[in-house]
């Protein structure tokens, strides 16, 4: 088993551990802020795994090398790989449908011009 650890400045006084553990195929990511001790998306350890060095207070921003490769082929990256795609495709259908609704709004305006 490996672990790599991270202090990781966030919103807190004190920055926050994140903990990677490799052991065999599998990793597991923890972060003691408050979404992170529930279980929840936290932001530190998806930056973590993006090789984003940002708030890593620690000495050790040179591991993020170390992280991305134990990442590779994972479980884990599938299902990050997974959310990133959701996202992505979330961000692209909003955008459509702010630009159909502008469409309909358009649509329904240009009838008032019989009213006048």
């Amino acid at each position: 088993m490996k672990v790599k650890e991270f202090l990781v400045q966030g919103s807190s006084l004190e920055p926050y551990k994140v903990t990677f553990i490799k052991d065999g195929s599998k990793l597991t990511a923890l972060c003691n802020c408050p979404a992170g001790e529930h279980g929840q998306y936290c932001k530190h350890r998806f930056r973590i795994m993006e090789g984003i060095a940002d708030g890593i207070v620690s000495n050790n921003k040179k591991d993020l090398d170390v992280i991305i490769s134990w990442l590779e082929g994972t479980e884990l990256d599938v299902a990050y790989k997974e959310v990133k795609d959701a996202e992505r495709i979330y961000e692209e259908a909003k955008y459509i449908l702010s630009n159909l609704k502008k469409r309909l709004a358009r649509i329904m305006c240009d009838g008032n011009n019989y009213l006048t």
